[in-house]
């Protein structure tokens, strides 16, 4: 039978549908095992929201998180196979990645730009993916499709060590440097060996197998990389980072490595985390009709609730800095009031307008106020906005000492930890910075109960929103005596 170009468009279309708001069963087992050994109460806090954002994203079929990704997808295209198309494979696979990115019932986040050297220019449906193919026998086309958000994209890390080096040493060094914009708890891929680009491939896709790394435990005759899988998982693990890095039990919830044959003068060697909002899918299409994807069974998702007995409420309308200055790292706050919104690109215009004297854009008042670090999904029905979760602090640190000297803010709200001389100039401003829970962008959007941009509407998801939220979860990061909840990388590269 012949591969039918439609097939391939709406299967395409239709997986990445899926994986915006369904988890994988392996992943919520393993959350679900990480919630219960967990002990330290930020943390287990921040593992229950994501296991909640993910129940509610699957029943509201909506994004788990904002950042619904860069596609990626592997191809394995059957020698024996024949097609009934005009398009190209590829343009095939961007058809079915554009609609799903403009898909009115459920639209998800274009986070693509074109001319990344210079104009940066959106593309404004997604594409183009990153796409993989090779050909193998057979005849049916194989496909992974996946969703690589940029918080744990930007954390790969790559090197070519010496033949007798220590890949165990190389690798729990670098993990600490990744800090938390990754949003653990999630999954480390490994690739060893082949050339620099080789070991970056295959390093992805190990990060598309099943968690099982409880299985590989009860493997009675382990391989060797089953058993270097068992030691970086509790080594990592016992680094104490944890989920969001607020600490605990659970940093990863399996480590994955694949090699590839080397050059003997080389061992090439790539880290790439995937984050807490894991999403990829495998299908095969055969010509016999379009991809059929998983049926979701919702009794995987347990029964939980914040507990916000041991929040603190806070009136952002009304709340001072003498207030505040009681707050510690570590609080876990309920936030009500008015916070306005700011990404990269309009804290950089921003900059740009205070040096040239223009001042702020009218209709924006930081003054008493946090800048929360976010890019919302675009609403859709009755919604005040869409799914709305923090981006990582540490890309606005260059510009923090700008916001805080120039604008008035009390504080921010982001995820991940913040640089040494951000945390000297909050300590200065006594300022405060707080952490929402990355992956768990559906919940938080459910406290925001008004938005409305107010700047740089051009800009698309990096305009300036003000968004009145009604009990926003969050927990003290640094505080205005410039304690840090994240110190423990500090420690752990020191």
């Amino acid at each position: 039978m012949k591969i039918q170009q439609k097939h391939i468009i709406e299967s395409i279309a239709n997986a990445l549908q899926y994986i915006s708001y369904y988890h994988s069963p392996d992943f919520i087992k393993a959350m679900i095992g990480a919630y219960e050994k967990e002990s330290n109460r930020p943390a287990k806090n921040a593992i229950a929201q994501i296991l909640i954002n993910s129940k509610m994203s699957a029943i509201g079929q909506r994004p788990m998180c904002q950042d619904t990704g860069i596609v990626n997808v592997f191809v394995e295209v059957g020698m024996n196979v024949t097609w009934d198309a005009d398009l190209s494979l590829e343009d095939m696979i961007n058809e079915g990645v554009r609609q799903a990115f403009t898909n009115e019932n459920n639209p998800l986040r274009a986070s693509i730009v074109e001319d990344p050297l210079f104009s940066r220019t959106n593309t404004k449906d997604n594409t183009p993916a990153v796409i993989h193919m090779k050909v193998v026998s057979g005849n049916k086309v194989n496909f992974i499709v996946a969703a690589k958000g940029c918080g744990s994209e930007n954390k790969a890390k790559f090197s070519v060590l010496q033949p007798d080096d220590n890949v165990i040493d190389w690798v729990l060094k670098m993990i600490p440097t990744m800090g938390a914009g990754w949003c653990p708890p999630g999954v480390i891929g490994i690739g060893v060996g082949g050339t620099a680009e080789k070991a970056m491939l295959i390093a992805k896709e190990s990060l598309m197998e099943p968690i099982n790394i409880s299985e590989i435990a009860q493997k009675s005759n382990p391989t060797k990389i089953d058993k270097m899988r068992l030691y970086l998982f509790n080594k990592i693990n016992d680094l104490g980072i944890g989920a969001q890095g607020l600490g605990g039990l659970t940093t990863v919830l399996d480590v994955k490595i694949k090699d590839y044959p080397s050059h003997s003068a080389s061992q090439a060697v790539a880290i790439i985390p995937n984050c807490a909002a894991t999403r990829h899918l495998h299908f095969s299409i055969d010509g016999s009709g379009m991809a059929q994807l998983p049926k979701v069974d919702m009794n995987i998702y347990p029964d939980l609730k914040i507990d916000t007995s041991k929040y603190n409420k806070i009136d952002l309308n009304t709340l001072n800095r003498e207030q505040m200055n009681e707050w510690q790292v570590g609080d876990t706050l309920l936030l009500t009031g008015t916070i306005i919104t700011g990404r990269d690109a309009a804290h950089k215009r921003l900059k740009q307008m205070l040096n040239n004297g223009e001042g702020l854009p009218k209709g924006v008042d930081f003054n008493n106020k946090f800048i929360y670090y976010v890019g919302p999904v675009d609403a859709v029905g009755d919604e005040v906005i869409g799914p709305a979760g923090p981006t990582t602090a540490t890309r606005m640190d260059k510009f923090s000492d700008m916001m805080l000297e120039n604008t008035g803010i009390l504080g921010m709200i982001g995820k991940a930890e913040r640089g040494k001389a951000t945390i000297k100039n909050i300590k200065k401003h006594k300022a405060s910075y707080l952490i929402a829970v990355g992956g768990a962008a559906y919940l938080i959007s459910k406290s925001i109960k008004k938005a409305k941009i107010i700047a740089f509407e051009e800009m698309g998801m990096e305009a300036i929103y003000e968004f009145e939220v009604k009990d926003m979860p969050v927990t003290v990061a640094v505080d205005p005596k410039g304690e840090n909840i994240h110190a423990i990388f500090k420690n752990l590269l020191e």
